[in-house]
């Protein structure tokens, strides 16, 4: 089944920072975030094991487990099993070694086996407190996490991950399965495999008004040559679009910081938001299922929801493309 068949909207809930990503964020505002995205008419929800070793799973869950199952969509992710003995030395996160630190101090395996996965997926149901997943992805089998050996990972996955996630497709356990990933190369690898076959992929920074050149070389077409649709995370690259200092989990160089800038002078000119303008250009693409941006309070869930709405002036478009912040080929808004 294709991503759009399943996914209602064009605009999800991805609670990475729910995970206390960055920092601690308190339960009650926590709660009070998932019940604004609900109370606003969002329907489709992504988490994963990974988001603060469970944290953001349980979140979701006391909100979401109150609601009829048939009236949202859930996706979550494979390739981490939460135990429950406690770390005791530094997490290996790849690049990414301090970004949940604020989370839970659960141990994290980290293995896209077929055990693996079955316990991921059993380990899931039981912090969401729900019967069922719609979509999985099978997460971060990529540079970022694992450096030079990714690509063993990825053959893990290939062999264990993607075969059980297939079964589960074929037998209607869940809707769907891709990889959800911050790089490029694991998803061209995976759409050139005779199979499996996946429905759909997560791609986290890497189509935002800050980095998609090159999404635009080889992902994308391919992507849209074999009809396989895209849901794309951290459309604010972090946060840094919308008034943070992240930029692929980290604090932002004085490159981005100087991007940004030059951004927020087109953005200030017309008069339009720059979440409008981030929201509104990863949606462009003709392979963009859906945006899923994180959020901590209930006031951001209404600022995402307007500025997927606002209207952008075609002129902010063309001025933007006569600045070279975005690439040629990249697909503008309908009448831009």
């Amino acid at each position: 089944m294709e991503l759009r068949e399943i996914i209602p909207d064009r605009i999800g809930f991805g609670t990475a920072p729910l995970g206390n990503m960055f920092r601690a964020v308190p339960d009650d505002q926590a709660r009070a975030t998932v019940q604004a995205a609900w109370d606003a008419g969002i329907r489709y929800f992504d988490t994963g094991p990974l988001y603060g070793a469970g944290l953001a799973e349980l979140r979701l869950g006391e909100v979401l487990s109150r609601q009829p199952r048939d009236a949202y969509v859930l996706s979550t992710k494979v390739g981490r099993v939460i135990l429950d003995e406690e770390e005791t030395g530094a997490r290996d996160l790849g690049e990414k070694g301090t970004l949940f630190e604020y989370g839970r101090k659960n141990k994290i395996v980290h293995e896209w086996t077929a055990d693996a996965t079955e316990r991921s997926i059993e380990g899931s149901l039981q912090r969401l407190g729900v019967d069922r997943i719609d979509i999985l992805w099978v997460h971060d089998i990529a540079q970022d996490f694992h450096g030079d050996v990714w690509l063993q990972k990825f053959e893990e996955a290939r062999t264990g991950a993607f075969r059980v996630l297939s079964r589960l497709r074929d037998e209607g356990v869940i809707k769907a399965w891709g990889v959800g990933v911050n790089r490029t190369e694991p998803i061209e690898i995976t759409l050139a495999l005779e199979e499996p076959r996946p429905d759909g992929f997560l791609l986290a920074g890497r189509y935002t008004l800050l980095d998609h050149a090159h999404a635009l070389q080889r992902l994308l077409p391919m992507a849209a040559e074999q009809g396989v649709g895209m849901v794309i995370g951290g459309p604010y690259s972090s946060g840094v679009l919308a008034g943070g200092t992240h930029f692929e989990y980290a604090d932002a160089s004085p490159e981005i910081i100087e991007k940004v800038r030059r951004l927020r002078e087109i953005t200030d000119r017309h008069g339009v938001s720059i979440k409008a303008a981030a929201l509104q250009f990863s949606l462009a693409h003709p392979v963009t299922v859906a945006v899923v941006p994180g959020a901590t309070k209930p006031s951001r869930i209404a600022e995402d929801l307007a500025a997927l709405e606002e209207k952008v002036p075609v002129d902010f478009w063309a001025d933007l493309r006569r600045s070279g912040l975005v690439s040629p080929q990249a697909p503008l808004p309908e009448g831009a």
